[in-house]
This record gives C-alpha cells, structure tokens and sequence, in this order.
C-alpha cells in the first residue's frame, strides 16, 4: 500500500453525542484485523464513517499510516477523498452500469489512466474473479458483487480497509467462502483492516483483536476466542450470544476446528435469539 503506511498502524479517538453516542479508543496494527462487535446502535458503523470522513465526530482523532486525518483539537479534518481509506459498504454500492472491471477501474483516479485496466484486473484475479471483467453486477452473484467490492477498495491502495457487515447481504455457503477468500486475503495485506460485524463466526475466524461495543463505549477488548470464553460482564455476554459469563462449549466436542476458538452459539442448539452472536440478527448500526 502507501509508501509509510505500515510502521504506524491505525490510531482513534472518538467523542460525539449524535447520530450515536461515541467516547471509545481503539488501536489496529499493520496485518491485524479488528473487529467491532455488538447490538445495532452501538455505534460500529459510526466508527467506520469517522475513519473513512464521512461523519465528523464532536472531538477526536484519526492517524493512520504516520498521517494525521483528524485531529479536532488541531484543527485538521481531511475530506473523505483524501484519506486512503478502502471501504465495502454493506450492500456493495456497485455502479449498475459499469462492468466489474470499470467498477474497479473508477476507484483509481490517483493513477495514470493507462495503468488502470491492467491494475484493474490483476485486483480482480486477486479475489478469484477471471475472467468476469467484462461482466456486469446484475450478471454477478451475491458473492461475486462483494468481491468486486471487495477489489474496488483495494484499488484505492488504501492505508486501512474498512469492512461494514461485509457477508450479511449472501447466504451461508457464501458466506463461508467469503470468509475464506478474506482469511487467505489478509495475509498478503500489510495494514489494518477494520471488520464491523454481528457473526461471531466471523471474529473468531477472521479477527486478531475484537472490541465489544456498546452504546459508542468499548466494554471489552481483547483476542476474540478469549473474549468469548471469558466475557467481562454478563453484559458482554449477552452482546456476544452467550448469555452469561462462564465456560463455552468444547470446540472438540462439537466438531468446531481446534484452535481457533469457541465455537459460535447458533440457533439449532436452543440459543437465545437476543445479543449479537447469531448470524440471523444482521441489522446494520
């Protein structure tokens, strides 16, 4: 990405009273993922809109890659186009009436416009899409739009990538490999990556760290599979899906792959449909 981005990581600092309540501080190092966690409201998708400068908070502070693109107090307060920023909204926000490649393509204006096909594409062949250059999002699947998405924010050569519900809008099948296309993805990706999400399968798969959000407030931070296994209030246990602090089940005996933690709480097992950690509760914040 950006020359300089790596060394620094992602820095924030938010306070606002409206749309959302904000007073939290979060940190995502180069290579790391972090994800935001918690009821709708809470105010994940906020953070995202302070990062990527399309809402300003009352007071706070962004840096990211040694660049400062907020800082209230200094008076500094970069335009959304100046932040490199890649962001994969929701509902993937393709333009209807341009080819996957042009999608792509439109999301590099700070290149010359010969190099820009060719970039195009190799972005494309990157998220596994060959091939469908020429295709158009009506003619793409659920799964193949959000990748083109996916493709589009990483043509801005980002600093940070920014993920709102990224997996909501597609069905489970799709949503796994989704996941798998991020996992592998990330390790060829040297800056932070921010994940907003309501699937605890998500954290626990794809997240180095996880926040637990809760009305703008930060209730508990900390490597996910910990976070699960431990909640530090029967507050964040029910935001996670678990209901209470204490014991998860075995991953083992469950079937769910070693070594990446609990597994998820789902619904076929008599789980409350309350708190955040049921893939059937996707509201966006």
């Amino acid at each position: 990405m950006r020359d300089g981005a790596a060394p620094d990581g992602l820095h924030v600092r938010l306070q606002s009273a409206a749309p959302v309540p904000l007073d939290l501080e979060l940190h995502c190092a180069p290579g790391q993922v972090l994800a935001l966690v918690g009821a709708s409201g809470a105010g994940k998708t906020t953070v995202l809109r302070c990062i990527a400068g399309l809402h300003r908070p009352n007071a706070g502070l962004v840096r990211c890659g040694g660049r400062t693109w907020l800082d209230t107090t200094a008076g500094v307060d970069l335009p959304p186009h100046r932040r490199a920023a890649g962001l994969v909204f929701q509902d993937y926000a393709l333009f209807p009436h341009m080819t996957a490649l042009a999608n792509v393509a439109a999301a590099m204006g700070h290149l010359p416009r010969r190099e820009r096909a060719a970039r195009a594409r190799g972005l494309l062949a990157l998220v596994r899409l060959d091939g469908m250059e020429g295709r158009w999002p009506a003619e793409l699947s659920g799964g193949q739009q959000q990748r083109v998405a996916l493709a589009r924010a990483l043509a801005r050569d980002p600093d940070v990538l920014l993920l709102d519900e990224p997996f909501s809008a597609v069905d489970r099948p799709t949503r796994r490999a989704l996941q798998a296309d991020l996992a592998q993805l990330r390790r060829q990706l040297a800056i932070p990556v921010v994940l907003v999400t309501h699937d605890l399968d998500d954290t626990l798969l794809l997240a180095d760290t996880v926040a637990v959000l809760d009305a703008g407030q930060v209730l508990q931070h900390g490597p996910p599979a910990e976070v699960a296994r431990h909640p530090a209030s029967p507050r964040v246990a029910w935001l996670l899906g678990t209901e209470a602090p204490g014991p998860v089940a075995s991953a083992k005996a469950s079937g769910w792959p070693a070594g990446i933690g609990p597994e998820p709480v789902r619904e076929d097992v008599g789980a409350s449909t309350s708190g955040f950690g049921l893939a059937s509760r996707r509201t966006r914040t």
